[in-house]
């Protein structure tokens, strides 16, 4: 018969399935949003070969799961109460932002609420602030990586296009975009799949003792983990997709890949050595810088400029959700 530590433990993979999924959600738009807003797959086609994309990448590597699970806080804060608490205020946060189609990173949103969960339970010498510090960076680097990456290949692109008929162009990119699209939906699948895989992980090293978890996070964990970002991906983000592949500029073929090809390669950097960046500002910026190649007036710099204030109030926002409700839980148990 399971013993009293149980229930929290499958609290945990219930809420890391959760978070998994509005992850999936709110994060399709990154995948597909170029895609869809040229019109080179129907909605429906793009979703669902992000879905598969995501799953794919999520079975290789878990540098990402190791850095969220054991990386930001120490053994002193590493409670059930902690990670509930940091998962509560990261689904919280994500729900209403999708709800509002604001793409923000569920990556930040995780990292704050465990970081000021845990400092609710055992004071601020709990977190890593060296980590801590790497993926706050990320949070200025990897759009500036982004803008910078698709504004150069687009400039690229179009110097080697230059003599090119439009038609044949675009026809050649209708086909080359779906290609970029999967490659930044496997890239979202390596780098964001992994963050329910850690938590569960964590979770379970928790429940069971063993730390050895580590070295070989176990199948279930990842084949679990993969399906629920999956699944929301084939949910879809309706209103992110408008706000980040419609309403932000107006996109041709050859924009789509630029600015995908651009935010997958920053995330894969980052994946390889274990830095969780926001696949949404790699997108997001990435976008940006594509569409100030034709001019600066032709990016929504209004609806670019909500986009970057939901970037930063995540932070925020998620840490002071994290820190009351593991305070409330201190009070309690």
């Amino acid at each position: 018969m399971p013993d009293a530590s149980f229930l929290p433990y499958l609290l945990i993979i219930l809420l890391a399935i959760g978070f998994a999924f509005v992850n999936g959600t709110n994060d399709t738009a990154n995948a597909i949003a170029t895609v869809v807003g040229t019109r080179v797959l129907s909605p429906r086609k793009a979703i669902i070969m992000a879905a598969v994309a995501n799953l794919v990448g999520v079975f290789t590597g878990t540098a990402v799961a190791r850095t969220i699970g054991k990386g930001i806080l120490g053994p002193e804060s590493l409670t059930y109460e902690t990670v509930i608490a940091g998962l509560i205020a990261a689904v919280i946060w994500s729900v209403v932002a999708t709800r509002k189609g604001l793409p923000v990173s569920l990556t930040h949103c995780l990292v704050a609420g465990l970081a000021m969960a845990g400092v609710a339970m055992a004071g601020f010498g709990s977190v890593d602030w060296g980590i801590l510090l790497k993926i706050i960076a990320a949070v200025g680097i990897a759009p500036i990586m982004g803008m910078a990456g698709g504004y150069l290949l687009m400039v690229a692109l179009l110097w080697i296009f230059r003599r090119s008929v439009p038609s044949k162009t675009n026809g050649l990119f209708s086909h080359l975009q779906i290609f970029s699209a999967a490659f930044m939906a496997f890239s979202h699948g390596r780098s964001d799949g992994q963050m329910p895989m850690g938590i569960i992980a964590l979770g379970t090293v928790l429940y069971t003792g063993n730390a050895g978890l580590w070295d070989a996070i176990p199948l279930w964990i990842i084949v679990l983990s993969a399906l629920s970002i999956s699944a929301g991906t084939a949910i879809g983000g309706w209103k992110v997709i408008q706000t980040v592949g419609v309403r932000m500029t107006n996109l041709r073929p050859i924009n789509g890949f630029a600015a995908e090809t651009a935010a997958a390669t920053v995330i894969q950097i980052a994946a390889s050595i274990g830095i969780p960046v926001s696949s949404t500002h790699a997108i997001s910026s990435a976008i940006m810088g594509v569409g100030a190649t034709r001019r600066l007036s032709a990016v929504r710099w209004g609806v670019a400029g909500n986009i970057v204030g939901a970037w930063l109030l995540t932070f925020p926002i998620c840490g002071v959700l994290g820190f009351l409700v593991a305070g409330l839980f201190k009070l309690i148990f």
